[in-house]
């Protein structure tokens, strides 16, 4: 075994600062992996960071607005200025329309610039260094909504990450480099904080992160109970055009007031 195999990891997370991010980052830096935590908010996530690591050494915080071309070149290096090496990337920032229905947003293509451009563009940053050394992986956090839509452009956004996540790993296969799509369904964040359903805590989303860090899959859907409903809406589309309405007219009945 060489000693490269042996350090810890270094990972990027980015949309590290709440939800499944911070949760990510906290099962991770227990786990002994080094970690870039990369998000907008600068307070958050100096806070956190200085909780994981109080030293400084094993935790870089570095505030990133994933859309910014020059920002994402930062973190990047930033990354490689106190680590050496990008070993692991995980696009976990995302966003969805706010209020209201996505036709109601003056800007809903921010939703396509932060969930799919953003990890298309660090996913390219990192894999001349990925390739090169034959070793690295990509971890995609797409979404249930990449699989059954129910919001045009969140929709959108998550089954075109989920299909540059498939795509990139047949191109990377031999190459040395893994890349997997964990899809998660409702779990409490701040991005669920309005919708009306039982829902785990991101610690769930967390775990398969980690998951699939030790053991590379294709593709990880959690909670699991959402198998099912990715099932019945492949299988039997109508059913879920019966299903899917109600549940998300209640859940954005009170986001339009």
């Amino acid at each position: 075994m060489t000693s490269q195999q042996v350090q810890p990891r270094v990972v990027i997370l980015t949309g590290a600062s709440s939800g499944i991010g911070r949760a990510t980052a906290q099962e991770l830096a227990a786990r002994g992996y080094r970690l870039v935590l990369a998000a907008r908010r600068e307070r958050e996530l100096a806070a956190l960071a200085r909780a994981l690591d109080p030293s400084g050494s094993r935790v870089l915080a570095v505030p990133t607005d994933v859309t910014d071309g020059t920002a994402r070149c930062a973190l990047i290096e930033a990354a490689r200025a106190h680590f050496g090496r990008v070993d692991v990337l995980i696009n976990n920032a995302g966003v969805t329309v706010e209020r209201g229905w996505w036709w109601d947003d003056p800007d809903p293509l921010r939703v396509l610039r932060v969930n799919l451009e953003a990890p298309i563009e660090l996913t390219r940053l990192v894999l001349p260094e990925m390739r090169a050394r034959q070793a690295g992986q990509i971890v995609n956090i797409g979404s249930v909504a990449g699989r059954i839509p129910f919001n045009g452009m969140y929709s959108a956004s998550k089954f075109g990450l989920r299909g540059f996540s498939q795509a990139l790993r047949r191109e990377l296969l031999g190459s040395g480099v893994e890349v997997s799509l964990v899809s998660p369904g409702f779990v409490r964040s701040e991005m669920t904080r309005a919708a009306r359903l039982p829902m785990p805590g991101p610690e769930v989303v967390a775990r398969a992160v980690a998951g699939v860090l030790e053991r590379p899959q294709r593709e990880v859907i959690v909670p699991p109970a959402y198998r099912l409903l990715v099932f019945l809406d492949s299988a039997l589309p109508g059913v879920m055009d019966r299903l899917v309405p109600p549940i998300f007219r209640r859940r954005y009945a009170h986001r339009r007031k």
